[in-house]
């Protein structure tokens, strides 16, 4: 697969842009455990425009992880292309733009998903920020607003019209928000689509590499995107590749190894942000870490866990778990 003049080769793996998880340190951390392209946090065009210093931290970006997108979302064209040109200031591989998130606070506004119910001003968007920049810029969206507007396939070609160089597509509706099963049938139709000329890549409930494999040899996408299965799992990545390239299963890293990543991943996330922000924001990746999926009678311990308010005494019940309830279970 090709993006510009990035080519990432056969069976590429991308990190999803994701709030409140993609930051600096996460991406760094996918990019050594194998991702080939990972994508900063959304930024607000309306907040990157009034210079708000939480957004503008969002365009910190790090040659360690090249190649890196960053994504923005909007509704209105001249935030959009101001906000385009701000983050190619930055200096990013890619710019994307984000008219997929489903939340409330983003669509019912009318950005994200919601540009699904207003395809003129997305086209209108797409085309005023490829103009905008020198850099790639890509889409991710997802298959339409609900079940009786999957409109997709047709939205392809205009989007493609409009000069973008990739294409993401999550495969739910708008109104499915990240309920049932993602749909690739039109992911795949888009892709064989004998009109498309650019990357296709898909997203949406890739969690395992028997289901990513599939994924490329099935619906015959140039990239998959892997979004929430990455969190508190950045070892994901590692797994994947190996087995696209191998057809076989890695050894898993040991409980010392993944309990180690963990740590890092507290660290760092409190040396960037402080210690009340770092601890909330690691909090995300250890409720959903499949390290501690299936241990019997865990609950209290894990309340316990995310109800931590210092280093020190989540840093406790970390150790407490590896090295007295996680050896149990091997």
């Amino acid at each position: 697969m090709k993006i510009g003049n990035l080519d990432f080769g056969k069976y590429p793996l991308l990190l999803a842009p994701m709030e409140d998880v993609t930051d600096e340190s996460f991406r760094l951390m996918c990019k050594e455990f194998g991702a080939d392209m990972v994508y900063t946090e959304f930024v607000s065009s309306d907040a990157l425009v009034r210079n708000i210093n939480s957004t503008m931290r969002k365009l910190s970006i790090q040659d360690a992880e090249r190649p890196v997108a960053i994504q923005i979302y909007g509704r209105f064209v001249d935030a959009m292309v101001d906000a385009a040109r701000r983050c190619e200031e930055a200096n990013p591989d890619v710019l994307d733009i984000n008219f997929g998130c489903p939340v409330k606070k983003v669509a019912g506004k009318g950005a994200g998903a919601g540009m699904l119910r207003d395809i003129p001003l997305m086209l209108k968007i797409t085309r005023a920020v490829v103009d905008a920049v020198k850099i790639p810029v890509t889409v991710k969206t997802r298959l339409g607003w609900d079940h009786d507007s999957k409109i997709i396939v047709d939205l392809a070609e205009r989007l493609q019209d409009c000069g973008i160089a990739a294409l993401t597509i999550h495969g739910r509706t708008r109104s499915q928000m990240y309920t049932g099963e993602a749909d690739w049938t039109l992911i795949g139709e888009v892709k064989n689509n004998p009109r498309m000329r650019i990357p296709i890549i898909g997203n949406g409930d890739v969690t395992i590499p028997q289901i990513a494999k599939e994924r490329f040899d099935r619906y015959g996408v140039d990239a998959v995107m892997v979004g929430r299965a990455s969190f508190g799992c950045p070892w994901i990545f590692k797994e994947m590749k190996y087995y696209l390239e191998t057809g076989e299963l890695l050894p898993p890293l040991s409980i010392h190894e993944k309990m180690s990543v963990l740590r890092r991943q507290l660290r760092e996330s409190v040396a960037r942000l402080d210690e009340r922000r770092g601890i909330l924001h690691i909090r995300r990746h250890l409720a959903a870490t499949p390290l501690f999926k299936g241990i019997p009678n865990f609950r209290d311990t894990r309340i316990a866990m995310l109800q931590a308010n210092t280093v020190d005494e989540l840093t406790a019940i970390l150790d407490k778990i590896e090295c007295d309830i996680l050896p149990e279970q091997i």
